[in-house]
């Protein structure tokens, strides 16, 4: 039987890390730098978020497991967001003048309850795309769909009138997904093919002896 401190462990890391999550964009917004402003931005938009469900999902060996976890997390980051928001309103980018704390406390319960609901499935797709082969391939380029689409929206939509800074970060990630998209595709034909090669090797040597009767 597994270790009950490090089955607690286990739980506790992933929820951990959800906290973490949803004060990195808050806290990285506070600090004047060209490296904070761009973190603040990535972790503004969706696809981190999305990113966190799916890791959790994919790390987990159990269908439950992967879709409790990342459901979960993901609600407390989003409540930790708008918790950080309140306490510190002059921190995040958006928020006007007087206008602090207003709705707080519904906005970190509806979109609290969202995530949990928005968790649960991108986990338990994270935990498909632990199949190998290409069976697990259209699970594994979630991500990478889901950061490439947001990020060209919001470069459309969004970019010209804003930072400089802003449209850099989101060319990059765009830029990054269709490459990790690519490494995921290539590896997934590369693995194939080797496979392939590998059974056709041993179909071989298993003919080879009756080639020389």
């Amino acid at each position: 039987m597994r270790n009950p401190a490090a089955r607690a462990a286990s739980f506790a890391v992933p929820i951990g890390a959800g906290l973490l999550l949803g004060l990195a964009g808050p806290v990285a917004g506070k600090f004047d730098n060209s490296v904070c402003q761009a973190l603040s931005v990535i972790f503004s938009g969706g696809w981190p978020w999305a990113c966190y469900a799916f890791v959790v999902g994919y790390l987990r060996r159990s269908k439950v497991e992967s879709a409790l976890l990342a459901a979960t997390g993901l609600a407390l980051g989003v409540i930790a967001y708008y918790i950080f928001k309140d306490l510190y309103p002059a921190i995040p980018a958006g928020l006007e003048a007087g206008t602090a704390g207003d709705g707080v406390s519904s906005r970190a319960l509806v979109w609290g309850m969202a995530a949990f609901v928005f968790g649960a499935p991108v986990g338990l797709v994270g935990h498909l795309a632990r199949t190998p082969g290409i069976g697990g391939l259209f699970f594994r380029l979630l991500i990478p769909l889901i950061a490439y689409i947001e990020t060209t929206q919001r470069l459309h939509t969004e970019a010209d009138s804003r930072d400089a800074i802003v449209g850099t970060t989101w060319t990059t990630v765009r830029v990054a997904a269709c490459l990790v998209g690519a490494i995921l595709v290539a590896h997934t034909a590369w693995n194939w093919w080797r496979e392939r090669r590998t059974r056709a090797e041993d179909r071989e040597e298993a003919d080879a002896p009756a080639d020389h009767l």
